[in-house]
């Protein structure tokens, strides 16, 4: 099935929803900019995978899901956790490891949660939050609950056994699940043609699993969106999981703030041909073209964005660090 048909048409969403959708993905550009320009201070001291360049496939799903729906991430996971309503000054705390961040400064950049805005956790271990997602699901079932379930993986955690064994159990069951692939054709340094059969794709490996499959482009955020919608729809109504396959690419080094073409296994030529695709200029001048927004409006987000994000960095760097006695709290339930 196309894109198309399962969604019924290329429909728009209103001019709200896009103010809004470019409104997201600029805030996690500017915060992951903002991270990308004050790492070399020494001060953030966890590592950080960077998602500039993947913007719009949180930003698209998360449109469609409410409060009570849960999000589960892996390393790459800022712009899900933003995405998701997670409280940008308590992520910015967790990645200076004080105490006022969401994870008590204890977790760092891979390992945020937000219980109040239903983003459940990230983990850096490949695969590992897959099979959690999916209990997670499993349990609403069980419970009655209205709650879709949505798992960010990247397309490395397709080659995990937990992700195969997470998928059959979800389709099996009908699960109210939507399994979301950032496909950005690397693990770490090695190219997907290099780890996989030729013309494999991710999103073959739905329908085996008892579920129906999309790709789009992980570039355009309306494609993203509108696809969400079907699949957060589905979900919702009883109609069981489904897998995305969102075609995208990180701009930069897999851990690090930094370029890294240098190192021979990408080339530049390959890096700037997909920031010529970058997610949030082209919608920005999409909108314009259309008439959605205007430079009096675009200036006045940003305004407001560099405010908050000078107040979330001030604040965490004033902040203090966790107490030792933090150190075995969180390790047994309380």
């Amino acid at each position: 099935m196309t894109p198309e048909a399962a969604i019924g048409g290329n429909a728009r969403p209103e001019v709200e929803i896009r103010q809004e959708l470019y409104r997201s993905m600029l805030r996690t550009r500017r915060v992951e900019e903002a991270i990308v320009d004050r790492y070399a201070e020494q001060e953030m001291r966890c590592p950080v995978h960077i998602c500039i360049g993947q913007e719009a496939p949180p930003t698209g799903v998360s449109a469609h899901l409410q409060k009570q729906d849960h999000v589960y991430s892996a390393h790459r996971s800022h712009g899900h956790y933003l995405a998701k309503g997670g409280d940008m000054p308590a992520m910015i705390a967790e990645i200076y490891g004080k105490a006022d961040g969401c994870a008590v400064g204890k977790g760092g950049s891979q390992h945020l949660i937000d219980l109040d805005a239903g983003f459940i956790c990230s983990a850096p271990i490949l695969a590992s939050t897959i099979s959690v997602g999916v209990g997670d699901a499993w349990a609403a079932r069980r419970r009655g609950e209205d709650r879709v379930i949505v798992i960010y993986f990247g397309d490395g955690s397709t080659e995990e056994g937990a992700f195969h064994e997470a998928m059959n159990f979800a389709g099996v069951n009908k699960l109210p699940v939507v399994f979301v692939c950032e496909n950005n054709l690397y693990s770490v340094h090695t190219l997907l043609e290099a780890r996989q059969p030729e013309n494999q794709t991710v999103r073959r490996l739905g329908p085996p699993n008892g579920m129906e499959s999309f790709d789009g482009d992980g570039n355009d955020v309306e494609e993203v969106w509108r696809l969400a919608e079907y699949a957060v729809n589905k979900a919702r109504n009883g109609g069981g999981p489904t897998l995305l396959e969102f075609h995208t690419y990180r701009w930069m080094e897999h851990c690090g703030p930094l370029d890294d073409t240098h190192l021979g296994y990408r080339s530049a030529e390959e890096l700037e041909s997909w920031k010529a695709r970058c997610p949030v200029d082209n919608y920005r001048d999409r909108l314009i073209e259309d008439g959605s927004v205007d430079q009096a409006w675009l200036d006045s987000e940003e305004s407001t964005l560099h405010k908050e994000i000078e107040a979330a960095f001030t604040a965490a760097q004033n902040g203090p660090f966790p107490n030792a006695e933090e150190l075995f709290r969180h390790v047994y339930p309380e």
